[in-house]
């Protein structure tokens, strides 16, 4: 059959406010022309984040009820402990509420000032939390993953060719871990091959440095893998995942992403020294190391998603619906990020509104657009994610890339939804020159993109 259904039938529903383009334009503007500042009452298809929105399972519902919430060693640690161990296969397991603390933590230990830590693409939470720590981050991708339309079945690899160069620039004694983030998030979702987890592991290690991989969306990447490395073709994704964890000596993971869960993650590592000094950080901000900041019942719910996440027709499901949506755009003269990603579509908001300078942020003008016209809440992941004022000078370089992230909650929207997206974007293409450029009327240091307030540029 050509087509691809939902894996899953709808038990339960929750109803969408249906507002006018007039209303939203207020919204929009008492917001500050931000979309984390729109209450999502207001929104009607949220793809601003693939982060924690994701529809539990009835297996997951199930577990929940069976949370053990004892403080210290409950049964449902033990749940959470055996699944991540089964896939990951890492010695020691830090839970956390979510991501970012797992990178706080393993920064924390790790970096000094004056370090650099080396990735593909370093998303915001992981460049602000090195950055923190008086750290470097440094972005590595290759080649193509500069050029939006270039075609590449892995544009989310390391180059490493600009991994060993910059071992040699800075000494290895600077370099205190690398990193790859699976899928390249900030690149367009793209996936990374296991040759090239591999090659990176190899350049690392030869140097000394512990190799991590940030795995928010390792499920997504290992079905890329088994559908563009012909090494791996129709092998089970959860083979997949385990020869790329292999390659690693530890792991930051946000479950609220291939997790399937509404809250929570971990942090992983090999080495019992690390692990030591890690899990003190972890007792002090967290919680005690068997739970980590979450309830019983969110560490069941983690368990089962993850295993889930692994299902072959859910992930033929997921990378099709996506592939859908990046395909229709195209057709529409909407200019994406190719090929399509896994867990997401991201416009090529420069050069779809060419007549807006990258200093009057296109993306963030885009994203205030889509919201005006059709109610559909996305994020830029450009000039004003990644860029940021010269401390002393107070000017603003221009960054690579100005990009719309539209990222696909996991099994909530279903393909009429999309297709509402498909005909509102077509719209906007029609009357894209009256789309205008917006001006930052308030930022904080780091992080601006979730709080910044715009007005339209001139106003």
């Amino acid at each position: 059959m050509k087509t691809i259904i939902e894996p899953f039938r709808i038990k339960s529903v929750e109803p969408l406010r249906m507002i006018g383009p007039a209303q939203r334009g207020r919204i929009l503007e008492r917001a500050g022309y931000n979309p984390f500042r729109i209450p999502s009452s207001d929104v009607l298809i949220d793809l601003l984040t693939d982060s924690g929105t994701s529809a539990m399972s009835t297996a997951q519902w199930a577990g929940m009820m069976m949370g053990d919430e004892a403080y210290a060693c409950s049964r449902s640690w033990d749940t959470f402990k055996m699944a991540v161990r089964s896939i990951f296969g890492f010695t020691h397991i830090l839970p956390t509420h979510q991501g970012r603390a797992a990178e706080r933590i393993l920064f924390s230990v790790m970096c000094r000032p004056g370090d650099v830590v080396p990735n593909n693409t370093h998303f915001d939470t992981t460049r602000a939390n090195i950055e923190a720590r008086g750290a470097e981050a440094v972005d590595l991708a290759i080649a193509e993953a500069k050029s939006p339309a270039a075609l590449h079945p892995f544009k989310g690899n390391m180059d490493v060719a600009a991994l060993e160069e910059l071992i040699e620039r800075v000494g290895p004694s600077r370099i205190p871990l690398g990193m790859i983030t699976i899928t390249n998030n900030a690149g367009g979702g793209q996936p990374v091959s296991l040759a090239n987890i591999r090659a990176v592991h190899k350049t690392l290690a030869r140097h000394g440095i512990p190799f991590y991989i940030d795995a928010c969306r390792f499920a997504e990447n290992s079905w890329f893998i088994r559908e563009r490395e012909e090494e791996w073709a129709g092998r089970e994704p959860i083979e997949i995942a385990r020869a790329i964890f292999a390659e690693a000596d530890g792991c930051t993971m946000s479950a609220k992403k291939d997790g399937l869960a509404n809250i929570g993650g971990f942090l992983a590592t090999n080495d019992d020294r690390l692990a030591a000094l890690e899990q003190d950080l972890l007792i002090l901000t967290e919680g005690f190391p068997t739970y980590g900041g979450l309830a019983g019942r969110d560490l069941e719910a983690i368990a089962v998603g993850l295993e889930e996440a692994l299902h072959e027709d859910y992930l033929e499901y997921r990378i099709a619906s996506t592939r859908y949506l990046g395909d229709g755009l195209e057709a529409a003269g909407v200019p994406t990020v190719r090929p399509p990603g896994g867990h997401a579509i991201y416009v090529d908001a420069r050069a779809f509104l060419d007549h807006i300078p990258p200093l009057r942020y296109p993306g963030q003008a885009l994203v205030g657009a889509m919201y005006r016209h059709a109610g559909i809440r996305a994020v830029e992941t450009g000039q004003v994610m990644f860029g940021r004022p010269d401390g002393e000078t107070g000017v603003e370089e221009v960054v690579g890339l100005d990009l719309v992230r539209l990222a696909i909650p996991r099994r909530v929207y279903t393909q009429s939804h999309i297709d509402y997206v498909l005909e509102a974007m077509t719209e906007l293409a029609a009357a894209k020159r009256e789309i205008g450029g917006l001006e930052i009327v308030e930022q904080p240091p780091a992080l601006r993109h979730f709080t910044a307030r715009f007005r339209p540029a001139g106003g």
